[in-house]
């Protein structure tokens, strides 16, 4: 049987800082750019969908938008399904099964952790999680090779070929006439095989250092992703529209869905080796004063746990984050 291609595109980086409902949260600038370099990818590896059906969603129309018009698709394509908004993977299995008998190529854009879900339910074998737990961060475009019909997709029914982030996605893509594969590989390249150059904007990233005094005693918060394999904080590239510490402030809401005060200068910072160089991360510690319900937290598919500063500094990776753990407690101690 000849095998129909999805195409799973989560929505843009969103703005959480606009006080708008969920549904109407919109994207941030580099949001808008990642939505128009999955779209141009999709062109060029050839793979524009026969329809395309997204999540209503502000976040996901500005999304689907975006990745149309770089692909050169009419959003006549598209159908804007409200099973698709914040919906788990029946809901999405649902959407699919209803799609045109004859589309040979579909693209869904919706929302974690439904998407995710999707994916794990639909590739055969267990899901890779990158080291910093997401399999599908914002903008990032699973591609599977499907071997059902729409309407009788089961679990393990596709092969995963790609998941693609917009950091791999060169600025500027070849014409389209010299897109073919190196190696004659098609459309079916391996993730390593569609990897680009990385902005240099992406390797300058900021963190919060989350803390809690409880009973006079230090807590930090760590996330971790779905299968707790490694513990970080909450961390993200800068956004080039914003400071430093904003940029900051936002990842602690997406990420680990917390609110509180932040420093208004970072207490130091730390490196790790990512996209072929090394990132350096600006850190700033913030006074949690508030936690998110699950159910409005974007990233709720991670865990995260409080610790007292023992068990923290044992699971944190890098030894200069460690360093700035100690520097917090001693500074906490002489404010005591």
């Amino acid at each position: 049987m000849k095998g129909k291609t999805l195409l799973v595109l989560r929505h843009g980086k969103s703005d959480w800082t606009t006080g708008e409902d969920d549904f109407d949260r919109p994207l941030v600038s580099r949001g808008r750019l990642g939505s128009r370099k999955m779209g141009a990818w999709i062109r060029h590896r050839k793979l524009r969908p026969d329809v395309v059906l997204s999540s209503p969603a502000e976040r996901a129309r500005a999304t689907t938008e975006a990745a149309c018009e770089a692909m050169g698709l009419s959003l006549k394509k598209v159908r804007w399904d409200e099973r698709i908004y914040a919906a788990p993977a029946e809901f999405l299995l649902a959407a699919l099964a209803d799609c045109p008998q004859g589309a040979e190529r579909v693209m869904l854009v919706g929302h974690n952790p439904g998407l995710e879900d999707l994916l794990a339910y639909l590739a055969e074998g267990e899901l890779e999680i990158p080291d910093d737990g997401k399999v599908l961060p914002t903008s990032a475009l699973a591609h599977l090779e499907v071997f059902a019909d729409w309407p009788t997709l089961a679990r393990g029914c596709a092969t995963l070929v790609s998941v693609t982030r917009p950091g791999q996605v060169p600025d500027e893509l070849p014409d389209e006439r010299d897109a073919r594969d190196e190696k004659g590989k098609g459309n079916g390249g391996s993730q390593d095989d569609e990897r680009g150059p990385v902005p240099d904007h992406f390797y300058t990233q900021s963190a919060v250092l989350p803390y809690r005094l409880v009973d006079g005693q230090l807590q930090i918060m760590l996330i971790a992703s779905r299968k707790a394999t490694r513990w970080v904080i909450p961390k993200g590239v800068k956004e080039p529209e914003l400071s430093l510490r904003d940029s900051a402030e936002k990842e602690a809401l997406e990420e680990a869905g917390i609110r509180g005060r932040l420093d208004d200068e970072p207490m130091g910072d730390y490196d790790y080796k990512k996209w072929g160089g090394v990132c350096t991360v600006a850190v700033f510690p913030m006074a949690v004063s508030e936690s998110v319900p699950e159910d409005e937290w974007e990233e709720s598919h991670r865990e995260r746990r409080w610790l007292d500063v023992k068990k923290a500094k044992r699971l944190i990776a890098e030894p200069a984050l460690r360093k700035l753990v100690d520097k917090l407690e001693k500074r906490l101690a002489k404010g005591r």
